[in-house]
C-alpha cells in the first residue's frame, strides 16, 4: 500500500506541474494583453512600459515561469489585474462561500444516490416510470434546474428565497460556512436561514450526479446480490440486510466511488454556473468577473485551484478503491 501511495503522489506532482505549465501558457499567450487590462486602453506608452516591468512581463518566458512558479509555491497568487488587490485576498472572502456549497453539494449527492438506488432497481412498469424520470433528470444540465427550482419555489410557492447566502449579512463567525457559524454562535434563526439560501443552489448542482450516482450503485448492489457468494451467504442463513450490508454494499462502493471522483469536477463546473443564478459570493461568481475584466491573473489562478481539486480529489478517491479492493494495488 505505501508503494502505491508513493506512486499516486508522484503522480499527483507531475499533474499539478504540468498543468501550472498549461494554464501559464494559455494565460500568456492565450490572447489579450494583462498590460492593458492592469493599466486601461488609455494609458500612455511610459505607463504601460512601467506596468510591463513591474509584472514582470520584460523577462523571457522560461523566467517568467520560474517567478511564476516559485512565487506559487510560496503562497504568493499574485495581484488581480482588474482589482489592483492580492489574488490571494480575493479568494479568501470568496472561498468559504465556494466550500461550503461544494461540501452540501457533495453531501447531497451521495444521500441522493444511496435514496435513489433502491428505487432505481424496481421492476415492472413502475420502476420504467421511476428510471425514466430520474434518466431525465440526470441529464439536465444545472441551469435548467435552478431555474425550475426558482420558478416553483420562489416563484410560486415562495418558499425558498432567491438569491445570496444569507438574509442577515455577512456571518461573524471565524469558519466562513454561515450554517456552522449560526450553530456555533447559538444563533438557530441564522443557521436556519442559511441553510434555506443552500437548499436551491446545492440542490441544482447535486441532483444529476445524484441521480448518476443511484444508477451505478443500484446496478452495482444487483450485481453483488445476484453473484455466486451471494447465493452461498444466503444457504449459510444470512439475511438480505445483512446481506447488504457485508457483501452488497462493500462491493458496489467502488465502481461509486470512481464515478463520484468524475461527479465531483462536473460539480464544480456546475457551481460556477450556479453561484452566477443565485448571486452566489464564490469563485464561480468572481471567475466570470475576471474573465469579463480580462484579468488573466485571476482567471489563471482560479483555474489551477479549481483543476487542482480536481487532480487531488481523484487520486483520493484512487487511494480509497485501493483500500476497498486489493487487486487496485496490485494492478
Amino acid at each position: 500500500m505505501l508503494r502505491f501511495t508513493l506512486s499516486r503522489i508522484g503522480s499527483l506532482v507531475i499533474v499539478l506541474f504540468a498543468l501550472s505549465v498549461l494554464i501559464f501558457v494559455v494565460s500568456r499567450f492565450g490572447g489579450g494583453d494583462p498590460v492593458h487590462a492592469y493599466v486601461g486602453g488609455n494609458a500612455s506608452p511610459d505607463a504601460i512600459a512601467a506596468a510591463r516591468t513591474r509584472l514582470g512581463l520584460d523577462q523571457p518566458v522560461v523566467v517568467q515561469y520560474w517567478d511564476y512558479l516559485t512565487r506559487l509555491l510560496q503562497g504568493d497568487l499574485g495581484l488581480s489585474l482588474s482589482t489592483k488587490r492580492p489574488v490571494a485576498d480575493e479568494l479568501s472572502s470568496r472561498l468559504p462561500a465556494t466550500l461550503e456549497l461544494a461540501v452540501v453539494t457533495v453531501i447531497l449527492s451521495i444521500v441522493i444516490g444511496l435514496v435513489l438506488a433502491r428505487a432505481y432497481s424496481l421492476r415492472g412498469r413502475a420502476g420504467g416510470i421511476i428510471r425514466f424520470v430520474l434518466f431525465s433528470a440526470a441529464s439536465a444540465p444545472a441551469f435548467l434546474i435552478a431555474t425550475c427550482g426558482l420558478l416553483l419555489f420562489f416563484g410560486q410557492l415562495g418558499w425558498l428565497p432567491v438569491a445570496g447566502r444569507t438574509s442577515y449579512g455577512a456571518s461573524s463567525g471565524l469558519s466562513g460556512f454561515y450554517v456552522l457559524d449560526g450553530l456555533l454562535t447559538g444563533n438557530i434563526l441564522y443557521a436556519f436561514d442559511a441553510l434555506k439560501h443552500l437548499i436551491l443552489p446545492a440542490t441544482a448542482a447535486s441532483l444529476g450526479p445524484g441521480v448518476a450516482l443511484a444508477r451505478v450503485l443500484a446496478d452495482g448492489l444487483d450485481t453483488s446480490l445476484r453473484s455466486g457468494y451471494a447465493r452461498t451467504a444466503r444457504s449459510l442463513g444470512e439475511t438480505e440486510s445483512q446481506l447488504l450490508r457485508r457483501h452488497g454494499l462493500r462491493n458496489a462502493a467502488g465502481p461509486v466511488l470512481s464515478l463520484l471522483g468524475v461527479q465531483i469536477g462536473m460539480m464544480l463546473s456546475s457551481l460556477v454556473v450556479v453561484e452566477q443564478i443565485f448571486s452566489w459570493n464564490g469563485l464561480g461568481q468572481y471567475l466570470v468577473t475576471a474573465i469579463n475584466a480580462a484579468d488573466t491573473n485571476s482567471v489563471a489562478t482560479i483555474s489551477l485551484l479549481l483543476g487542482a481539486v480536481y487532480v487531488v480529489v481523484n487520486t483520493l478517491v484512487d487511494l480509497g478503491l485501493a483500500v476497498l479492493d486489493p487487486r487496485v494495488r496490485l494492478s
